[in-house]
């Protein structure tokens, strides 16, 4: 292709896009809004860039000048958000470490991350007590607390206290500008096989995904979850999962209102929104579910909160649920290895008079490509699939965001890299409208009678019944139809279902035709929970390890 570019001037400035940007921005707009955590701190913005530059300080004083690597394992708080700035700022990679994973698991990320320092809430201490001499980068450990104990560990060789450390700094630092295509953050995330996969994000990376989610809540049109510089954000997904999906960091830039709620509980949650009102979260349906069904919030009205649902299906059951108690809800659509937003529910306003039943059927959908995510879905040969909402195809992506590979293991992204595309092992339909709707993961799909049966959407209208609290569907080995469907079910309380009233609610799916003939579970199993992932996606691969054992 030929092009034309014209020199600069030699004194011209080439802006880079720097996290440095998004902080410089942070008090043009409402400078007195809080950042408030818990009942323990609470400040405005100008106070939050001060912050930012002790951290900065603390950070010089161990002698680091960039390049490094610095792990945060720390709930949901102020200093989580402090850690998004001022490490990246300063040339050195945030990595949020994965509380959740097993012991053995966290200690194989710090040493293939390289951390140099930990960040560390006392909490997860004794985490690393069982590996104290099995951490060679490791130099330097500063722990955080929530109340004002001594340091619990005689094992652990602990640099500081974290606000005792930032009471020392100086709150005067200039951030340099330096290349934006330097890494920012990187974290784990798990699959069905093998150790964790170090996913990795640049500055640039960040910074237009930020941008993009500006566009996507504030200009695309849409009426569902609008999000504003007056909004109240309470994240109820944890910091160390994708960047919290980037709203941290849309939430900073803009000045909103922020509330981080630590270590997560119901009681803490239903409090803060009693309280502080929050008007717009993340979460998975599993917190929701939870909030909404919980007796504490019976006769709460929800009115004003917005809620973006991810990392797991989102149910028309629990949709409408959620739109009969006011809550604004939609889906948005993304993975780790993708910073992480692609796709979001977009709803015209011409269908904001619909009733509630034919809401929640649009905002169940996956939803529609954000600006500059190109997203095809494509058949097993590779060719796009026809926008008839019926045929299946894999969601394969390309956008500006989205990691270049993984950390330290080359085969496996160019594994993920097919064809100069990221795909996504999601398989899904599309409609004339653009509308996406994820139908399984391409490994969850159950082939049963020469019929590809859609996990998802049999889990979803095995909810819809009315004792039905959560559901998993498997697909386990059968000899006539290799595999035949196996759901694992939670009633609600003092409910009662047995198989052949499920049986009998479901042939009216298969009756209408929404439902082959073959997706009636012949083998239900009623348990007290589900399991569940580190980040609260239903565990397929641990049930299916499950059943297998048991055949």
């Amino acid at each position: 292709m030929i092009f034309k570019k014209i020199c600069s001037v030699k004194n011209a400035h080439k802006s880079q896009l720097l996290i440095k940007g998004l902080y410089d921005y942070c008090t043009v707009l409402n400078p007195e809004n809080e950042i408030i955590y818990k009942n323990i701190s609470r400040y405005n913005y100008r106070e939050f860039k001060k912050r930012v530059q002790r951290y900065a300080n603390m950070l010089r004083k161990l002698g680091i000048d960039g390049g490094q690597t610095i792990a945060v394992m720390d709930y949901d708080s102020h200093r989580y958000l402090e850690s998004y700035f001022a490490i990246p700022m300063t040339g050195n990679v945030l990595h949020m470490i994965n509380w959740r994973l097993s012991a053995e698991q966290i200690h194989y990320t710090i040493n293939h991350a390289e951390d140099l320092v930990i960040i560390v809430h006392s909490d997860f201490l004794p985490i690393l007590e069982k590996f104290v001499g099995k951490m060679p980068s490791l130099k330097y450990i500063i722990i955080c607390k929530d109340e004002p104990t001594n340091v619990p560990s005689d094992v652990l060789d602990i640099y500081g206290e974290y606000e005792e450390l930032m009471s020392q700094a100086s709150d005067k630092y200039e951030f340099e500008d330096f290349d934006e295509d330097a890494v920012a953050t990187t974290f784990y995330t798990t699959g069905t096989t093998g150790d964790p996969k170090g996913v990795y994000f640049t500055h640039r990376q960040l910074v237009l995904h930020t941008y993009n989610l500006a566009a996507s809540f504030g200009f695309s049109g849409s009426i569902a979850c609008r999000l504003s510089s007056n909004d109240v954000y309470l994240p109820l997904t944890p910091m160390f999962h994708v960047h919290a999906w980037g709203f941290p960091y849309l939430a900073t830039t803009f000045s909103l209102k922020q509330i981080y709620p630590g270590k997560f509980t119901l009681d803490g949650i239903i409090d803060i929104f009693s309280k502080k009102r929050p008007t717009f979260s993340h979460c998975v349906p599993t917190i929701l579910q939870m909030i909404l069904e919980s007796n504490e919030t019976k006769d709460i009205d929800f009115a004003g909160w917005k809620i973006i649902i991810g990392g797991a299906s989102l149910t028309k059951k629990l949709a409408k649920n959620a739109l009969e108690r006011n809550i604004d809800i939609m889906t948005g659509y993304g993975m780790s290895e993708t910073c992480p937003i692609t796709i979001l529910t977009h709803i015209d306003p011409k269908y904001k008079d619909l009733d509630l039943d034919k809401q929640s059927e649009m905002r169940i959908r996956t939803g529609t490509p954000v600006l500059f995510s190109t997203v095809k879905l494509v058949n097993e040969n590779g060719q796009p699939i026809q926008n008839d909402d019926k045929e299946q195809g894999e969601i394969i992506l390309r956008a500006p965001w989205l990691t270049q590979g993984y950390f330290k293991d080359e085969e496996r992204g160019r594994e993920l890299w097919s064809d100069e595309y990221l795909h996504t092992g999601d398989l899904a339909t599309i409609n004339s409208n653009n509308s996406i709707n994820i139908t399984d993961r391409i490994k969850d799909v159950i082939k049963s009678g020469g019929e590809w049966i859609s996990s998802v959407q049999l889990e979803n209208i095995i909810t819809s019944h009315e004792a039905v609290a959560e559901t998993a569907v498997i697909g386990i080995p059968d000899e006539k139809w290799s595999e035949k469907p196996f759901a694992l079910i939670v009633l609600k309380p003092d409910m009662n279902l047995n198989h052949d009233e499920l049986k009998n609610y479901l042939k009216q799916y298969t009756d209408s035709g929404i439902l082959s003939k073959w997706a009636i579970p012949q083998s239900i199993k009623f348990v007290s929970e589900i399991p569940k992932t580190s980040v609260g996606k239903i565990n397929k691969k641990l049930i299916r390890n499950q059943m297998a054992e048991n055949l």
